[in-house]
């Protein structure tokens, strides 16, 4: 059996997840539809204090890019993303339409947690009121029927979680968003490419098969652990998938160094002698979202802060690690200061080991990010023991 380092399979992954790639002066789709082939999928999330967590993953493999080209690909036809709760809620390549319709039918059949008490007789009128009138809000097909306030505060009105249901069931699709964030939801015929629609349905077991391919092709080399969390699979379907896809060489096992569970490596999966990336990792980001595998490659401890009190936080509320050839070797809290147009930098900490160009290319990739923000300038508070040097880096390297 083929054993790799930590550090080959630190490199493998990062390799799979598109740090290998060129970046472009001016990235366009296919740039895009490349990289999102990579990462294959894309969490969303609601919080807005440095930008959505979508367009990051996209920035830290692209550099700066204009974000309408995603808006563009998953708001406009022929659209080649669209939202579906692949990971959690998650763009992902329209071509896994078909192969998400198993989870779509348990959901259809089952319901899901926070759908509890779904009113199926106002989910079919809302249905029929999507078909008349052509896609809407939650908040524009509101009836004004109480509330129910529940799941972190969330304020979902009996349409709203009629509609989730629908969503979950691909009873209807996400045409796009809203400047408020609010989905904007259709009939699937009017959002997903005709062709797509027109395929066969793929068996349980073949749609099992190609989530966790997409998975291993995204990971290089992944435990079955890793491979079940990429699209959130029960146990019971990715165990018989790698079964079969190592039957059928596209799934090698191998053990990794320090990992006390087997591994699987990908075929065609990259093994460079070195990557050189320069990038700052969303909390979202897939290299670092599930937090054992991070630790793992990287012997990088990290949680994420946001719903930890603030007297409780050790690296701050919005923290993103900093990723500088194959290792991270610092975090950052971050704040998009909008109104004063800088990067805030609340706080700035060094990793073990930390080489000492750190602080330098730190500065830079914080110039490029505030730049793509449209941010005039970037502001490091006096927090973290990097903080002095990155403020010595940034004013050399405004010069």
């Amino acid at each position: 059996m083929q054993s790799l380092s930590r550090a080959q399979a630190r490199r493998v992954a990062l390799a799979a997840q598109g740090f290998l790639d060129p970046r472009h002066a001016t990235p366009d789709l296919r740039t895009l539809g490349r990289t999102l082939r990579r990462t294959g999928v894309l969490q969303i999330d609601s919080v807005n204090v440095l930008q959505r967590a979508h367009y990051m993953p996209l920035f830290s493999r692209m550099g700066p890019y204009d974000t309408a080209l995603l808006d563009r690909a998953s708001g406009r036809a022929p659209r080649r993303m669209v939202e579906y709760w692949a990971h959690v809620a998650a763009f992902m390549p329209v071509d896994l339409w078909p192969h998400m319709q198993h989870r779509m039918r348990l959901y259809r059949d089952r319901g899901h947690p926070w759908m509890a008490g779904v009113d199926f007789e106002l989910a079919s009128s809302l249905l029929g009121e999507l078909r008349g009138r052509g896609r809407q809000t939650a908040r524009d097909l509101d009836d004004g029927l109480p509330r129910d306030k529940q799941h972190w505060g969330w304020n979902w009105s009996e349409a709203k979680k009629a509609l989730e249901y629908l969503f979950l069931a691909g009873e209807v699709a996400v045409a796009g968003r809203n400047s408020q964030f609010e989905r904007i939801f259709d009939l699937p015929e009017r959002v997903i490419p005709a062709a797509i629609l027109a395929q066969p349905t793929p068996s349980d077991a073949e749609a099992h098969q190609e989530l966790v391919r997409r998975a291993a092709r995204s990971h290089g080399v992944a435990t079955a652990r890793d491979l079940r969390d990429y699209y959130r699979m029960p146990l019971a379907q990715v165990a018989p998938a790698i079964s079969a896809l190592v039957e059928d060489g596209e799934l090698v096992p191998v053990t990794v160094e320090g990992w006390s569970q087997p591994a699987y490596l990908h075929r065609d999966a990259r093994m460079p002698r070195r990557v050189d990336a320069r990038a700052l990792l969303s909390p979202f980001d897939p290299v670092v979202w599930e937090r054992d595998r991070a630790e793992k490659l990287f012997d990088f401890l990290y949680r994420i802060e946001i719903y930890v009190p603030e007297a409780k936080r050790v690296h701050g509320y919005y923290v993103l690690p900093f990723l500088l050839g194959d290792r991270i070797v610092a975090r950052v809290d971050l704040k998009s200061d909008r109104r004063a147009g800088v990067l805030q930098v609340h706080a700035a900490y060094a990793e073990p080991g930390a080489p000492e160009t750190t602080a330098d290319e730190l500065a830079l990739e914080l110039r490029s990010l505030a730049g793509w923000l449209g941010l005039a300038d970037v502001v490091v508070a006096k927090r973290g023991d990097l903080s002095a040097a990155l403020r010595s880096a940034l004013r050399s390297s405004a010069v």
